[in-house]
């Protein structure tokens, strides 16, 4: 018979063996390719709970690199991704599967992912790629792109339904958004936003009508546009989030210049880093669309350390970095 010591010695080995394998798989051991868990701990659903900013991964522009790409940023810890039912500039299934293939790897439920997708008008559609009927009313062309995109994301629902642009006439706009509305009564979306809307007359025309607000505006940040310093006031107001692409480059200038090199260094930052903390300090979700998994691990590591309290730029600094890009504060301030 086995002695009791050497049963115990035994049940403590096992014990010792469980938590050790348990550690490995947190820490991604365990997964193929030696991946590794980078934010596993962190999840769409919490960080919106928490109303604390985040970076937003855009997807445009990236053909047949689409879904390796999607799995690398949520991979390195992204976990709100951008599309749009649109072939000209995007691949949805792409997205689509490179979202189910880091779903599986990482073992993250669906609600760990804020997914994002845009209903394009046929003027912004290649007329040889448009995902739904042309003929069609244009409820029923909302519908039918709507369809498409819950088939491309693998998904049942939409965290979020954006307006790619205004339509010509603001009639055809609101008949867009009154089938946006049905969708979320019916579960099937959970928030609507709007894109390219430039004019702030506009932007108020759709929200005053909308029977459900749009709760976010995803625009280009950029001095043309005076950097939406109407429109976002306006945001902060109404809890409605000012999303913002071209973010780097629409500002290239600005950050290729000596001061705000000076002040990433000093913060031991990238001029790169630096603007997407500036962006998040005021409350705004950037779009992300790096293709440089050392980027995307870098822009992350410093969306986290806003996330976690940490205050990048005091407002001094950020008074100057405004100033740096031309960007009127006085309007983003409490």
């Amino acid at each position: 018979s086995i002695c009791p010591a050497l049963i115990l010695v035994l049940l403590i080995c096992a014990i010792m063996g469980t938590v050790s394998l348990l550690k490995s798989k947190e820490s991604g051991g365990g997964l193929k390719g030696g991946a590794k868990f980078v934010a596993s701990a962190t999840s769409a659903a919490r960080v919106l709970a928490s109303k604390k900013p985040y970076l937003m991964y855009g997807t445009a522009w990236k053909k047949d690199n689409t879904a390796n790409l999607v799995t690398e940023a949520i991979r390195s810890g992204f976990r709100f991704i951008d599309t749009a039912c649109q072939p000209k500039h995007y691949n949805e299934p792409g997205v689509g599967e490179g979202i189910a293939a880091a779903m599986i790897e990482l073992n993250l439920s669906r609600g760990d992912l804020y997914i994002q997708t845009k209903f394009t008008s046929f003027d912004g559609q290649d007329p040889e790629r448009v995902p739904y009927d042309r003929e069609a009313d244009l409820e029923e062309q909302v519908m039918q792109s709507f369809e498409t995109s819950l088939r491309n994301l693998k998904t049942t629902y939409l965290d979020s339904l954006v307006m790619h642009s205004p339509m010509r006439k603001r009639e055809e706009t609101m008949r867009v958004w009154r089938v946006f509305e049905k969708l979320v009564d019916e579960g099937k979306v959970l928030n609507l936003g709007i894109s390219n809307c430039y004019d702030y007359h506009q932007f108020r025309f759709i929200f005053d009508h909308a029977r459900i607000k749009p709760k976010h505006i995803q625009n280009r940040f950029y001095g043309d546009s005076g950097f939406d310093t109407q429109i976002r006031e306006f945001c902060a107001e109404n809890e409605c989030l000012y999303q913002s692409f071209w973010t780097l480059t629409g500002n290239r200038r600005a950050l290729h210049s000596s001061e705000v090199r000076h002040l990433a260094e000093a913060k031991g930052l990238t001029p790169q880093t630096l603007m997407y903390a500036f962006m998040m300090t005021l409350g705004h979700t950037p779009l992300d669309g790096t293709t440089n998994k050392q980027h995307m691990m870098e822009d992350v590591a410093i969306m986290e350390r806003i996330q976690n309290g940490e205050v990048i730029l005091n407002d001094d600094e950020m008074s100057d970095m405004a100033s740096f890009l031309g960007v009127d504060l006085h309007t983003d301030e409490d």
